[in-house]
């Protein structure tokens, strides 16, 4: 009868080591799975690595908007105030003077890009990043029209602030 008491109370300890050695395999897991999410980084930026790749050759050069840009925003029961600072990137001094010669076209392209974001976009920074794209895709796209060629690389947001 001694026998029969040990039996349960080993199968018990049993159970409780398989369910530790599963509970670790699974936060390892977890935790592996975690560490390749954060360190593999964003696809989506490989449009920008595209043409950083095609005008390498070519200085950097940033052409600050002489204005901010103020716009009202909607979202969660009220409007908000937002301003943006922008500085667009361009490679070489020929696109440097095509972005100067069209900066209203340019800001035009930028203002219907912003009017069109929400709170909740502008809240995160990856709305903000989705602004950024939308906004350089934009402007590509009203440049291309106008002189042939997209002109900016990137827009890049210098300061920002909403109340």
């Amino acid at each position: 009868m001694a026998d029969d008491n040990a039996t349960p109370e080993q199968g018990g300890s049993k159970k409780k080591l398989i369910i530790i050695i599963v509970a670790a395999v699974v936060l390892l897991a977890a935790a592996g799975g975690a560490a390749f999410f954060f360190l593999s980084g964003d696809d989506g930026g490989q449009e920008d690595i595209v043409l950083e790749e095609q005008s390498n050759a070519l200085p950097a050069i940033y052409v600050t908007l002489p204005k901010p840009f103020v716009f009202n925003v909607t979202g969660d029961e009220q409007q908000r105030l937002v301003q943006v600072n922008t500085q667009l990137l361009v490679r070489g001094s020929e696109m440097e003077t095509l972005a100067k010669d069209n900066l209203p076209l340019i800001e035009h392209a930028l203002l219907n890009t912003f009017g069109a974001a929400t709170v909740e976009q502008l809240r995160t920074p990856q709305g903000q990043l989705e602004i950024r794209r939308q906004s350089a895709e934009n402007v590509r796209a009203a440049l291309i029209k106008v002189t042939g060629e997209p002109v900016v690389e990137r827009v890049l947001f210098t300061g920002f602030v909403m109340q």
